[in-house]
């Protein structure tokens, strides 16, 4: 069954963090396409509209029969007071979150421990792991008072083995690897789900945001090979989420096809 088509997404509403861009647009809008209602979390407003507006013609050139509900929300993760007052901005018809997708996160640099300044290994801990534990503590009440909900988590290759120049990234998505299990752990007597996508090359601002701008040493992440793209992942978060009731996708491991690891891949050309 498509992913588009699944009845079990139907009228689902999905809050999404870092929907702004990227991963978390292509997410937005591919929910949509599947006929959810999708709460859009990110700091850049102008772009949150744009994608808000590219989900409600998403879902109209889908035909679906349900959802088409989307909501803006400008949200920084990393502050406590947002994260505590979110559902004061969600419009009442979208209070009732069945999916939350954690998916705000980002890198800066690849300097060496020892090397890396205090600001930025501070702003990565504060979106990646302190912003991700914030709004998933509080959507989980709401799932366990109503005893359902699906927690999704973007984690990454570099929670699963650290890599030279990765210090503090790699720490932050260790952290996620963890708490994720963790939280799996905890309700596994209920029937919330909890999944953890662990992606590896994506091609999306993830890269630029690295190197601060610089394009050109972006691009040569992906020098010799095709990296994943946002489309990518989007299709494996929304396929966890489609799955039936009692099926928990606990990890999705995910590369390219010349990947292999944080420092093996095979770049013979595109």
């Amino acid at each position: 069954m498509s992913v588009f088509s699944s009845a079990r997404l139907l009228g689902k509403t999905v809050l999404i963090t870092g929907a702004s861009a990227g991963i978390g647009a292509a997410t937005a809008i591919l929910f949509a396409k599947a006929g959810s209602n999708v709460i859009l979390c990110a700091r850049r407003a102008d772009q949150l509209k744009s994608v808000a507006d590219a989900c409600a013609a998403a879902h109209k050139e889908a035909g679906v029969q349900a959802g088409g509900k989307f909501a803006a929300v400008t949200l920084d993760v990393a502050d406590k007071q947002q994260v505590a007052t979110l559902f004061d901005r969600v419009p009442a018809d979208l209070r009732e979150v069945d999916v939350l997708v954690n998916n705000a996160g980002f890198v800066l640099g690849v300097d060496k421990i020892g090397e890396i300044s205090d600001a930025d290994y501070e702003a990565m801990f504060q979106v990646n792991v302190f912003g991700l534990i914030s709004v998933t503590q509080l959507l989980v009440p709401r799932f366990k008072a109503k005893n359902a909900g699906h927690v999704i988590n973007l984690g990454s290759v570099a929670g699963r083995e650290a890599y030279v120049g990765g210090g503090i990234y790699c720490a932050t998505k260790h952290a996620v690897r963890s708490f994720t299990g963790t939280l799996l752990r905890e309700l596994v007597n209920t029937n919330i789900r909890v999944t953890e996508i662990q992606p590896g090359m994506v091609e999306t601002e993830f890269s630029i945001v690295r190197f601060r701008g610089d394009t050109s040493a972006a691009s040569k992440v992906y020098d010799g090979l095709q990296p994943l793209v946002a489309e990518d992942i989007a299709e494996e978060i929304v396929w966890a989420a489609a799955r039936p009731p009692h099926v928990n996708l606990a990890e999705v491991y995910v590369l390219p096809v010349n990947q292999a690891s944080p420092t093996i891949s095979y770049r013979g050309g595109k």
